[in-house]
């Protein structure tokens, strides 16, 4: 049966289109896509799941799985023609990566709550990656993560290595000791220490969100969306009252936003 007539298609037939499309006689675009080419597409696809999740969109979900799924099959396939792997390779070590870090469904462990879970993980983890540190593990963490979710993830891992914010008032005095020396950077218009002062003063606030348990990348994610409901209340208001707020005095539009923040601070109390 020719594979364009199919009814119904599964991941061996997601293989095979990928190899046509790579093949000599195959999409002029698809045939000379390598890893580093197609790496920004891979990150988009993963970002547009999780927007599908954001929106509780099970349609829109189950169109961009099927393009992150297309992704990993495209990747595979670059490297079976390299010889290196295939994609039942992939199955193969994910499926036993799961069954050996969850000895409590697939053996004889213990794991009664998921911190003894993570626990668990973390150790597995370390011996199959032949981890002798925790330094080591920090440096596993992936430096293209967003650098708030990753700041969170390095805080975890050197808390299981004794260094942990486990008090209030310490992070709080720490925030506002690096917030001090950023406003004197500020002054004294110091442009080479800004930028790791800032650095700083940010790790602080990921780590006072992990020990809030929540997830700062999301606390900036919602953030940034009320930041846009906020403009355009502002934009509104300005258009109502007569302002183009591209050619206004600054000094009015300057006020009418603060007007407009400050009532939704009352607003929000």
């Amino acid at each position: 049966m020719n594979i364009k007539d199919k009814e119904k298609y599964d991941i061996n037939d997601l293989i095979e289109i990928v190899k046509c499309l790579r093949a000599p006689d195959g999409c002029p675009w698809d045939k000379v896509q390598t890893h580093q080419s197609i790496r920004k597409d891979f990150i988009e696809e993963v970002y547009e799941v999780v927007e599908a999740i954001d929106e509780n969109d099970t349609e829109h979900l189950r169109e961009e799985l099927g393009d992150v799924l297309f992704q990993v099959v495209f990747h595979s396939v670059i490297e079976s023609e390299q010889k290196h792997f295939d994609f039942s390779d992939i199955t193969d070590e994910v499926s036993k990566k799961m069954i050996i870090r969850h000895p409590h469904v697939f053996g004889d462990g213990n794991a009664e709550t998921t911190d003894q879970v993570w626990s668990n993980w973390d150790k597995i983890k370390m011996q199959t990656h032949a981890q002798s540190t925790v330094t080591e593990t920090m440096e596993s963490v992936s430096k293209t993560l967003p650098s708030l979710m990753r700041a969170e993830k390095l805080v975890k891992k050197s808390a299981r290595g004794g260094v942990e914010y486990s008090n209030m008032d310490d992070i709080f005095n720490e925030i506002e000791e690096r917030l001090s020396v950023l406003k004197k950077v500020c002054a004294e218009k110091d442009t080479d220490r800004y930028e790791s002062v800032l650095g700083e003063f940010l790790f602080s606030a990921a780590a006072l969100s992990g020990l809030m348990k929540t997830d700062s990348e999301q606390s900036l994610y919602n953030a940034c969306d009320r930041y846009i409901d906020r403009f355009r209340k502002y934009e509104n208001t300005a258009t109502d009252m007569g302002l183009n707020i591209q050619d206004s005095d600054t000094c009015i539009t300057n006020q009418l936003w603060k007007d407009i923040s400050k009532k939704e601070k009352l607003e929000e109390n």
